[in-house]
């Protein structure tokens, strides 16, 4: 059976969809930037084309050996609009121009987020809901999008040092009391991305939420108590200190010229009441459901960083 193409394939999510492709007999092409830092964070086994998005031709011709194509690639970190088109937008449209100019009408899977589901709220938000778009306007193929809320696990550095201060007992929600969030463990991810390649037929055209399975998302107490049993400290973050130190990064970011995780956007992210979906219509187009539950995953977690 030929490969899937795979972009983003070093990152967090892309290095555990690499693991899944391969243990389900699937044979990886990998797509990796030339100025990569992270090629050794191929698998064994995984075959790399070294060449940018922008490269039409190249692309073209790595498409052409392949079954499936998953854009993982993405960026995180930007202070507007702009730091995140090449990656978020233009990556995107790179992809589908290229898959548009191949013969065979192979699938692409897009691993999008959450976040583009409210696109007002932040520039990184829009750029997921734009990216999109593009395969959604674009595509003269079967598509499908998947939008992972937040993600965790091994390799995670964003919602690692939350649940490490929870293992402590401090919570720190910086946004309402009573706010509700969706999660699901990488490994889960990665494992729904397989299925959907293996019932294509079930999801094409079709953008697909997914869960750990808990109905309407964890509060922030059901989050501590997945981490640890003993006494909890609740410390809600200010939202003037968050917003605060968001206008101060982007500031400090434009100086020194570094490229920003928390800005203003990134805050208003952080405080939405809610950032909850599930996983109903995926189980029902794939028969996919998560195994990992929260408990379970920091737990596994914690054992692997020793705390």
């Amino acid at each position: 059976m030929p490969p899937v193409l795979l972009t983003g394939a070093t990152g967090f999510i892309g290095q555990h969809l690499q693991s899944e492709l391969l243990n389900e007999q699937m044979g990886v092409l990998a797509v990796v930037r030339p100025s990569s830092r992270h090629k050794k964070a191929l698998a064994q086994g995984v075959e790399a084309v070294y060449c940018d998005l922008s490269d039409t031709a190249q692309l073209v011709a790595a498409i052409e050996r392949c079954s499936a194509v998953i854009h993982c690639a993405g960026s995180v970190r930007g202070r507007s609009l702009e730091d995140f088109r090449p990656a978020n937008i233009a990556g995107v449209r790179a992809v589908v121009d290229a898959m548009n100019q191949v013969k065979t009408r192979i699938p692409m899977l897009l691993v999008s987020s959450l976040a583009a589901a409210r696109p007002h709220v932040s520039d990184y938000a829009n750029s997921k809901f734009l990216g999109e778009r593009e395969l959604i306007e674009h595509a003269g193929f079967p598509w499908t999008i998947i939008r992972p809320p937040a993600v965790y696990g091994p390799g995670d550095k964003e919602m690692l040092p939350i649940l490490k201060l929870a293992r402590k007992g401090l919570v720190t929600p910086a946004g309402p009391r009573d706010q509700k969030l969706s999660l699901v463990h990488v490994k889960d991810v990665a494992a729904a991305v397989v299925a959907c390649l293996k019932n294509f037929g079930a999801c094409d055209g079709k953008t697909f939420t997914l869960d750990d399975g808990h109905e309407g998302g964890y509060d922030w107490e059901e989050i501590a108590q997945a981490c640890s049993t003993g006494r909890r400290f609740r410390l809600n973050v200010p939202g003037w200190l968050l917003f605060g130190s968001g206008y101060v990064n982007l500031a400090l970011s434009r100086i020194l010229g570094y490229v920003p995780m928390l800005t203003p956007g990134k805050a208003r992210e952080l405080t939405q009441a809610d950032w909850v979906c599930n996983n109903r219509d995926l189980n029902q187009a794939t028969g996919w459901y998560p195994e990992i539950d929260l408990q379970q995953g920091v737990q596994s977690l914690f054992e692997r960083s020793g705390d």
